[in-house]
């Protein structure tokens, strides 16, 4: 592990900054990670993600796919400072598990491939990270295979999608000594615009700082003018500068870079190579220069003025260290032992550990700013902000703050192999939704099924290999059973008789019921309208609850909505009359009566709101209506440029594989979010293939 020396010694060094790395599936995140400890000393070794030798993504589900299935927790000390880092990842199913903690993070960085048409996967995120106010920085990964004019094509449209300018900080420089490339392809270095200086990368090591190519001069000139202009629009000084044609002072243009950063109000651009190392180190002074101090954080998660905090940004279990809560320490050092109000109850904190990567390592306490995993807060939830027990200044926040997740538009009803395993999956079930919040089971009492719902498919199937793996659990998976139901088209009037002597007290139960439609969506109605005593008062509540027996599974195969049922006339016996003989007599007469009522089938229908990029919206629609769907409208995204929105009703049939259809028309980008509107009649061959689906 890492040097830990500042860490417990918070007097003479700065507090520790949390860095969440970002961005698109695929972009090098982990590897950006690995980078990072290297070059700062903290492993002794860059591993890789291909040979599964990386500090993060050390899960077996992650080692599997080659990508993150959650977010990895590290930590280095750079030049005295310490950090932590926080690697989230970036597949559309687990991107969920990393926002608690993004929340809580000083700055992120946001890691994007140089290619342009690649540049709206990275919208989403810059979209959040506006919302929520969180210092950022764009690292411009693989840049050794950029193409000559890349990223001046890829700012121009990563442009419209961020609120803050962008700064861009470095222009790169091809194999053929340009800044254009019209000598080469390869990027071999860069030029900073800040110092106005110009580095070879070098496989491994530091950038070798070199004589600025002449054929740089001209683009070197440009772009620092605009990024001067940038900064100016924020210090009036450095405006008075510009405008009197003066060359600013590299301190004044250092010191507006770090204040515009660390406040939010621009981001840089950089360029570097996380696998060959090109750039990293002068990523990693750009964090110890300009990332804010824990402070800004504590103030966006409403706890800036109390006598210390820990916000719980995940919680983690199955590991030998038993239950965590993994958070960030805010305002005042947290030590074993300290009290915490969990909502209102009190927690003392125990064992606390530093996290790198798979491996946990104890300490007595840790300082303001650092992210930690702490036992025995048993009662936290993720997103919890814990107070400290007796604080003379509480902070303002006791709940969890509100985070957007993802649409969770998969499911699987699962069972166990072996039903021995009953008990089990439950607990394991619970533990694994406490883990991800982004996942949820219920227990479906029309269809007795338990269903688990994620984000995607890809989602659910690492979770059903963790449950297997971690609790011994396996399971059979299928997608869940429809919530089809059935009514009917006219009134019928029935008699329902049961008679049955078997010696002594026999059984005798005898009613007379009509039923009818009733209009859609106004469920059940029971009327009772017996006059001169034919059936005893006591025994209609079981004639209705036989007839809400015989509803449970109409003709059809499915449960019966919208009918009205009124009770008109019966008969009894004084010795052999019961509440078990009239409830029988009422599902006898509710079963032939719906049988005769001309029964039909009805589907649920969803109101789907689809979010694509412009372009695909037709696309979305179409797709939409090959599924049976209705649309309401397809029109500009409310609130984002350059997105569309399309509205429209769906049968819940024509979810299963919407997911992924919208992804793979959008780049992966296009969501859509779906919730029960209404039941519809459903005809054809359609209803004859779940009838027979159904009694099959």
């Amino acid at each position: 592990m890492g040097s830990t020396s500042n860490r417990n010694n918070p007097q003479g060094s700065r507090p520790t900054r949390a860095v969440a790395l970002v961005g698109p599936a695929g972009t090098g995140k982990t590897t950006l990670a690995e980078a990072l400890l290297y070059a700062s000393g903290a492993i002794p070794r860059q591993g890789s993600v291909e040979a599964g030798t990386t500090v993060g993504d050390a899960s077996p589900e992650a080692r599997s796919r080659g990508g993150s299935t959650e977010l990895n927790l590290m930590h280095f000390d750079y030049l005295g400072d310490p950090f932590a880092l926080v690697d989230m990842p970036g597949g559309a199913g687990f991107a969920a598990d990393g926002l608690n903690a993004l929340m809580a993070a000083d700055i992120a960085v946001v890691v994007i491939d140089p290619a342009p048409e690649r540049a709206m996967l990275a919208e989403p995120m810059l979209r959040r990270l506006d919302e929520w106010g969180v210092p950022h920085v764009l690292f411009v990964n693989k840049i050794e295979n950029a193409r000559p004019g890349a990223v001046e094509a890829l700012l121009d449209e990563l442009r419209p999608m961020s609120r803050e300018p962008l700064a861009l900080r470095q222009i790169p420089i091809h194999a053929g000594g340009g800044a254009t490339g019209d000598g080469g392809e390869h990027v071999t270095g860069y030029v900073d615009l800040a110092l106005e200086r110009a580095y070879r990368y070098r496989p491994g090591g530091a950038s070798e700082k070199i004589d600025m190519p002449e054929d740089v001069a001209a683009r070197e000139r440009t772009e620092r003018t605009r990024l001067l202009e940038t900064l100016a629009d924020f210090d009036d000084a450095l405006l008075e500068v510009l405008l009197t044609d003066e060359t600013p002072e590299p301190g004044v243009v250092m010191a507006d870079l770090a204040e515009d950063t660390a406040g939010n109000q621009v981001v840089p651009v950089v360029l570097g190579s996380a696998l060959s190392g090109g750039g990293v180190r002068r990523l990693l002074k750009l964090l110890r220069h300009e990332a804010p101090m824990p402070e800004r954080a504590a103030e966006r998660l409403h706890a800036e003025d109390g006598d210390g905090a820990l916000h719980v940004f995940k919680i983690a279990n199955g590991g030998a260290m038993g239950r965590l809560a993994l958070g960030r320490v805010l305002g005042a050092p947290l030590c074993e032992g300290d009290e915490l109000m969990v909502g209102d109850e009190t927690a003392r904190a125990g064992s606390i550990f530093f996290v790198q990567g798979e491996k946990t390592a104890k300490h007595g306490g840790a300082a303001p700013g650092d992210i930690v995993a702490v036992a025995k807060v048993d009662g936290a939830r993720c997103g919890a902000l814990l107070a400290r027990k007796g604080g003379a200044k509480p902070v303002e926040r006791t709940t969890e703050l509100p985070v957007d997740y993802p649409a969770r538009n998969a499911a699987l009803a699962i069972t166990t192999k072996d039903r021995r395993d009953d008990v089990k999956l439950s607990t394991a079930l619970h533990r694994l939704c406490e883990e991800d919040p982004a996942l949820e089971w219920t227990q479906d009492d029309a269809s007795h099924e338990t269903v688990l719902r994620g984000i995607n498919d890809e989602h659910l199937a690492v979770v059903l290999g963790r449950l297997q793996r971690r609790y011994g659990v396996a399971v059979e998976s299928r997608p869940p059973r429809i919530a089809y139901r059935e009514s009917i088209r006219r009134g019928v009037t029935q008699r329902g008789r049961h008679k049955k002597q078997s010696g002594g007290h026999g059984q005798y139960g005898d009613c007379v019921i009509e039923i009818r439609p009733l209009a859609r969506g106004e469920g059940f109605q029971f009327v009772d309208r017996i006059s001169g005593g034919a059936i005893p008062k006591q025994y209609i509540p079981a004639v209705e609850m036989g007839v809400r027996d015989a509803m449970e599974k109409g003709p059809l195969g499915f449960p019966v909505v919208d009918v009205a049922v009124t009770l008109i006339d019966g008969s009894f016996h004084s010795v052999d009359s019961s509440e078990l003989a009239f409830r029988t007599a009422g599902r006898m007469a509710m079963l032939e009566a719906l049988a005769s009522a001309a029964p039909f089938l009805l589907e649920p229908i969803c109101k789907v709101t689809v979010d694509t990029p412009a372009g695909s919206g037709s696309k979305a629609g179409s797709a939409l209506s090959s599924r049976r769907g209705q649309i309401l409208g397809l029109a500009p995204h409310p609130d984002w440029l350059r997105w569309e929105r399309v509205e429209a009703l769906l049968p819940e049939s024509g979810l299963h594989g919407l997911d992924a259809e919208l992804r793979s028309m959008s780049q992966g980008l296009g969501s859509y979010r779906a919730g029960f509107d209404h039941l519809a009649e459903l005809g054809g061959k359609h209803a004859d293939e779940v009838v027979k689906a159904r009694a099959a």
